[in-house]
């Protein structure tokens, strides 16, 4: 069963000018407060239910526990687009009641809610850009950066794009750890939102122990997250880690090009499709971050301009998983073996284009953008 898409089409993607595109986005745009309240009804109620049920399921098996744990993680991903959609102002037409919703979401899943929000803006600001990588997506480095760099930052940039890092490594120490502190570059409200969320999550953990016992909440939380987490970097990842995925220099970069070419559209059964709150429309919520989650399905069905969008769908998806390096020669994400059979055994760090790490982009954020 998959979602409902708009007609095939295999003409040529029709060429929209932002004055173009914002007419057609811009019906989509305007929140909907009935729609809001049914998705945190439908969302968070099953939330608690499923809470006292892994308690439950304790004195059973903790098998079950984990069974049931995996289904809470999946409603922590919704609940995580809630954050993501309050966070672009989307969600509600308050922008009060956004950023209430969007700090007890960000207590849910151990993100600060503001500090979080501008890290994303500087995503969406520069998705697809290769001279502006660094802030709020996954380290990717060009071939030529990666010949030019030390045998030990290769061997680090390795490690990092290990799945093993990134689905089961990451996603506990970027919510548990990496989340605690604020970027250097981060000022005012921002940082300071990363303080007050820590003392938040102090309490509701005191508040958790007490409920449940200490054990019992560390025995149920630790496994909501790790499974939340590699769903929630999971759908990251293949939103803008692709084969044919758009990079561009800044000089020759362009916004409609990079939303549309440069966020995939992740085509996944119904049943996770409402899990992952239509975020799999990547490629609309990248053009315009003010449509809702719950709009985001409707306008891609809505012209034609989105139709000739090739979907990916998830055993598709499964192949990304061995991308690891940007060739700019053909404009493609490569694997090792790609790259081995391209450019043979492991070039020599080149004499004349030394590269210091710190000119790298940086690893700051392992799938921390999250959508």
């Amino acid at each position: 069963m998959t979602s409902a898409s708009a007609p095939e089409m295999t003409s040529p993607k029709p060429q929209a000018t932002i004055s173009e595109w914002k007419k057609i986005v811009a019906p989509f745009q305007v929140p909907s407060v009935p729609r809001a309240i049914w998705q945190i009804l439908n969302t968070f109620i099953p939330y608690v239910l499923l809470w006292w049920a892994m308690y439950w399921s304790l004195s059973v098996s903790y098998w079950l526990t984990l069974a049931i744990a995996a289904v809470v993680g999946l409603l922590v991903v919704r609940i995580f687009i809630f954050f993501h959609d309050c966070g672009h102002g989307s969600f509600f037409k308050s922008k009060r009641a956004n950023s209430v919703l969007g700090f007890i979401c960000g207590m849910l899943t151990f993100t600060p809610y503001s500090h979080w929000s501008w890290q994303h803006s500087v995503h969406h600001q520069t998705s697809g850009d290769l001279s502006r990588r660094g802030d709020g997506d996954i380290w990717t480095m060009t071939v030529k950066e990666y010949q030019a760099a030390s045998p030990k930052w290769r061997w680090f940039y390795r490690l990092i794009r290990n799945p093993f890092t990134l689905f089961v490594v990451g996603p506990l120490a970027l919510f548990l750890i990496h989340q605690r502190f604020p970027s250097p570059r981060a000022k005012g409200k921002d940082r300071k939102s990363v303080m007050v969320m820590n003392v938040a999550l102090v309490l509701m953990i005191v508040a958790m122990s007490w409920l449940f016992g200490f054990k019992n909440y560390v025995m149920m939380q630790l496994p909501v997250t790790m499974f939340a987490g590699i769903a929630g970097i999971w759908m990251f990842y293949v939103q803008h880690q692709y084969e044919d995925v758009y990079w561009e220099h800044k000089d020759e970069w362009d916004y409609t090009t990079a939303a549309l070419q440069g966020s995939s559209f992740y085509k996944l059964p119904k049943i996770f499709q409402w899990f992952t709150g239509n975020i799999g429309f990547h490629h609309v919520h990248h053009l315009s971050s003010r449509i809702p989650n719950y709009y985001l399905e409707k306008c891609h069905n809505s012209h034609p301009m989105f139709y000739s969008i090739k979907p990916l769908t998830f055993w598709e998806s499964l192949k990304c998983i061995n991308l690891r390096i940007y060739d700019e020669s053909d404009k493609k994400l490569i694997s090792w073996k790609e790259y081995r059979q391209r450019y043979g055994a492991e070039a020599p760090v080149a004499k004349t284009e030394e590269v210091d790490p710190a000119d790298l982009p940086a690893p700051s954020e392992i799938g921390s953008g999250m959508s």
